[in-house]
């Protein structure tokens, strides 16, 4: 290994929706992590490994820091600002088309005192004008004494973002390769399987039933003698009309459902996938210690 080799870990933070994930998938070449225009999609801090020739990125892709509702919403906000401690840099997203809110101000004021390397991102500069950016940038400067280092990008373009892992890396101290170099995650299978159903329950369903949904993959097995793989997994709901709505008319939507996370799943996986869901209630589980520990939510 070049003895010039750099390595660490990069907690990416930011409010929900502001690009967290699209971010990542962006420098990996790939969905690793799921993505829907409703807020609070990721619920974890979920670790994906980025090794080139002369450096190794551990990205931390945590949960948007807001108001928690309920037990779930707490775990999430502990997840990424638990983050925060033993990491080599920090990126602060923020939504650089909408106008910079107290969440925004919050995160500001959360990292000021951190001794980390400190990054400002600024993404969704598509969506706006050269001269909005200009705006921006002014008033970004109330704050610029916080970080290292303001970068202008659009992660869903990849516009700049070549540009923002030149900043991280040249905050990365010399160090070892933490994980192997064809590794990209160390997070199971099993754990994006679930993450693959969740995403398309939030992309076709309404409102208020995405966030009060789960998905626990309960069974996972090769076939002999096939290229196939059965997975057998559960959908989570909070109530009987939400069940209903999930399962749709005749199964419509359980099986829309299916169908597309099929297709991811199929790409994971490289081989065809034989997938099963069933839904069942279990009322009030964002809000009961052990209903979450039992789905992951340690």
């Amino acid at each position: 290994m070049d003895s010039n080799f750099k390595s660490g870990f990069v907690s990416i933070i930011g409010r929900p929706n502001v690009g967290k994930s699209t971010l990542i998938n962006t420098f990996m070449g790939e969905r690793l992590n799921i993505i829907s225009e409703k807020p609070q999609t990721t619920r974890n801090t979920i670790r994906t490994i980025l090794t080139q020739k002369d450096f190794q990125i551990v990205f931390l892709d945590t949960p948007g820091i807001h108001k928690p509702k309920h037990k779930l919403g707490e775990y999430m906000v502990n997840a990424a600002v638990q983050s925060l401690k033993g990491v080599d840099v920090v990126v602060v997203l923020i939504d650089c088309s909408t106008h910079i809110g107290s969440g925004d101000i919050y995160i500001f004021e959360s990292v000021k005192n951190l001794k980390t390397r400190k990054i400002l991102a600024l993404n969704k500069i598509d969506k706006i004008s050269k001269k909005e950016l200009e705006g921006v940038l002014a008033k970004i400067t109330l704050y610029e004494n916080i970080f290292d280092s303001i970068v202008p990008i659009s992660a869903k373009m990849g516009s700049n973002t070549d540009d923002l892992i030149k900043e991280i890396v040249k905050y990365l101290p010399e160090g070892p390769m933490y994980f192997p170099s064809d590794m990209i995650t160390d997070v199971p299978e099993k754990f994006i399987v679930a993450e693959y159903i969740r995403e398309k329950i939030l992309l076709l369903t309404k409102e208020e039933i995405p966030h009060g949904t789960a998905v626990e993959v309960t069974s996972m097995k090769e076939r002999e003698n096939k290229d196939l793989i059965d997975i057998e997994a559960t959908i989570y709901c909070e109530k009987e009309s939400h069940k209903r709505i999930i399962i749709g008319k005749q199964g419509s939507m359980l099986k829309a459902i299916g169908s597309r996370a099929r297709v991811d799943i199929e790409n994971l996986l490289n081989c065809k996938v034989n997938l099963q869901l069933w839904v069942k209630v279990k009322r009030d589980w964002r809000d009961n210690l052990s209903a979450l520990k039992a789905l992951g939510f340690n």
